[in-house]
């Protein structure tokens, strides 16, 4: 097949939803109504800056209402268009429904590279464009609740949520306007890690199944395990970080923009990261070996590949030499449609968007609610955990008094058991739960039936059942 049968993006999406609910008995009036986007709206505004008038266009697509707000990311990139936003808002439809969150799709992006302005003057345009949205009730706490996306981050999400709040003086519930916010403008501990972590979950959770993992041609624990990451921006970081710190896993690739590093005894994601920071890029890291066309790293020898950074980069191009058994999609729509049939066929196990990158829009949810009861995870419940687990701590203090040398307790059990569970704890503990189930809905599917061979329709499945019966539910 050649490159200009490659489906796009959006396309790519549309081919998924199909593949599914060809196995599914759903009317075709209420087929289309769930795949259709129900509105995008097209913003072009000025804004003035270095002494002249520059315009910018932006976007913010409205997937489905079947559950209100609506949710879904703000991205910065140059690539931005209306095809791009309307199949990443249907995606979160979809991600939303099988996280179980309950929102509806939305997307929103702003053509712009946001390295080729300043502070101030991104300030100025974010700020306007947050205006454009606002007044439009395309950003309100309980109609469309934007976050962070490629481009975007806390900084960008407290402008928004202040410009909002000047907009909207009385508003009690102002900060529920968007999530991503930092924690000193009402955002939440582990926001910034959710992607990744979620992640990680995802992975422990598949390594849980001997099933699924033979379904892969893997076996054991994540410890141990190759794994090449393509980009290392908050996602592929969180992501690379936890596995190789907390798991054991070794980071045997990273793939950056100019270009990739190998080391087949592991990468220090931590100093990788650093040198990044430092010097703009991977050249001139010590110590691995660099490639300069990093994509040629995703058809490397390993065990899992994170596809962390863009749509489609994993292609008709390059799907065949692609050698990794297990793919889990961090990014948005990393393997094409035509990609996906190819490794389907080899026999490539992958763990599809919608449900590996779901950390962000599940940890955005508790941020919302968070921002809706005015109070923090934690502050009424934690001294009183402490107060209880303090009574077992005592008890087993006097056993270990009484039973001298024969019996003591372990080295630090009394401070780890102590410690009742503040924000951060029951944030992972949330998104720990939620991946977990997510995953067991779709496995469940996968395994059950004869014509689901993978997670990916198993995925589309469910949500789309969610989704189908929210709309009976309205009476639709």
């Amino acid at each position: 097949m050649s490159s200009r049968t490659e489906p796009s993006f959006r396309e790519s999406v549309d081919l998924m939803f199909n593949r599914a609910v060809s196995l599914m008995d759903l009317p075709p009036g209420l087929e289309e109504k769930i795949r259709v986007c129900n509105a995008t709206y097209t913003v072009r505004f000025g804004v003035r800056l270095r002494g002249a008038m520059h315009t910018f266009t932006g976007y913010r697509s409205v997937h489905s209402e079947h559950m209100e707000p609506v949710k879904g990311g703000i991205r910065y990139a140059t690539g931005v268009n209306q095809d791009e936003v309307e199949a990443l808002a249907a995606l979160m439809t979809y991600k939303c429904a099988l996280v179980e969150a309950p929102f509806g799709g939305s997307k929103g992006g702003l053509c712009i590279d946001p390295r080729e302005y300043e502070e101030h003057e991104l300030e100025l345009i974010t700020r306007r464009f947050a205006y454009e949205l606002a007044k439009r009730d395309l950003i309100h706490p309980s109609q469309n609740v934007p976050a962070p996306d490629m481009g975007t981050g806390e900084r960008e999400m407290a402008w928004i949520a202040d410009q909002y709040a000047r907009m909207n003086t009385t508003d009690i519930n102002a900060k529920a306007c968007v999530t991503g916010k930092p924690l000193n403008a009402g955002g939440i501990s582990g926001r910034v890690e959710a992607t990744g972590r979620g992640v990680q979950y995802a992975l422990q959770e598949f390594f849980r199944y001997e099933e699924d993992k033979a379904a892969a041609g893997l076996t054991g624990k994540l410890d141990g395990k190759r794994i090449i990451v393509q980009g290392l921006g908050n996602v592929g970081y969180h992501a690379a970080k936890f596995l190789s710190e907390e798991d054991g896993s070794r980071i045997t690739g990273i793939i950056e923009r100019d270009g990739g590093l190998s080391n087949p005894d592991g990468l220090d994601v931590e100093a990788v990261r650093n040198w990044i920071v430092k010097h703009g890029g991977v050249v001139g890291y010590p110590d691995a070996q660099y490639v300069e066309d990093g994509a040629l790293l995703l058809e490397e020898d390993c065990d899992i590949l994170i596809p962390a950074a863009l749509e489609g980069v994993i292609n008709l191009s390059n799907a065949e030499r692609v050698k990794a058994p297990l793919i889990i999609e961090a990014a948005n729509g990393p393997v094409t449609a035509g990609a996906d049939d190819i490794l389907r066929k080899k026999g490539t196990v992958i763990i599809p968007d919608m449900y590996a990158n779901a950390g962000g829009v599940t940890v955005s949810y508790f941020e919302w609610v968070k921002n809706l009861s005015h109070i923090r995870f934690g502050r009424m419940q934690r001294r009183q955990e402490e107060a209880r687990h303090q009574l077992v701590i005592d008890e087993l203090q006097r056993l270990d008094d009484v039973m001298g040398s024969t019996w003591s307790m372990s080295p630090n059990f009394k401070d780890k058991y102590l410690k009742g569970a503040g924000e951060l704890e029951l944030v992972r503990s949330g998104l720990d739960d939620t991946m977990r189930v997510a995953y067991q809905s779709m496995r469940e599917v996968w395994h059950s039936r004869d014509d689901v061979t993978d997670l990916r329709t198993a995925a589309y499945l469910v949500s789309i059942d969610k989704v189908a019966k929210s709309y009976h539910a309205k009476g639709l």
